[in-house]
């Protein structure tokens, strides 16, 4: 049988139930399907509130607010830009993909604002994330974010979670 990914979903926020983590892992599991991720990886997920992604992104960005998700990749990729077996930790078998810390305040928030359910939100965020780990980014307004965004519309509708 082959190796699956390795995605241990942690929360501080009382409450936060099995079908929260389940939903964030069937996220990033379709994601790293959609962007053709074949080698086992290992994806570390914090889901806290906007206190704790506040201290989060002081601690490792040096930006004094919260915000909806953060990630940290292992690699330096490009989209398109695979890690492979090669990339793998002996130990585990499994690919480091990085780790991603999500406010489940800011999901609940930016459902709100955007009109849709908590549920979308949180696998938007998960997604987004991914991307990032794979080396998408958004910086611009230009091809780069396009890109980044039509990759989410996609994922997120072979999820079948779409606006």
């Amino acid at each position: 049988m082959a190796k699956r990914h390795y995605i241990p979903v942690t929360s501080d926020m009382p409450g936060t139930g099995d079908r929260v983590k389940a939903l964030v892992r069937k996220a990033i599991r379709t994601a790293l399907a959609a962007e053709g991720v074949t080698v086992p990886c290992e994806i570390d997920v914090r889901l806290t509130d906007d206190s704790g992604i506040h201290g989060v992104n002081l601690e490792m960005r040096q930006v004094d607010r919260p915000t909806d998700v953060l990630s940290f990749p292992a690699f330096d990729l490009t989209p398109g830009e695979l890690p492979g077996a090669e990339d793998a930790d002996p130990a585990t078998g499994l690919v480091p993909l990085g780790d991603m810390v999500i406010s489940l305040e800011r999901v609940s928030v930016q459902a709100k604002e955007y009109g849709h359910s908590n549920r979308r939100e949180l696998a938007y965020l998960a997604v987004h994330s991914v991307l990032h780990l794979l080396g998408y980014d958004h910086l611009d307004e230009g091809p780069e974010k396009a890109r980044m965004r039509a990759r989410e519309d996609a994922i997120m509708a072979e999820l079948g979670i779409e606006r």
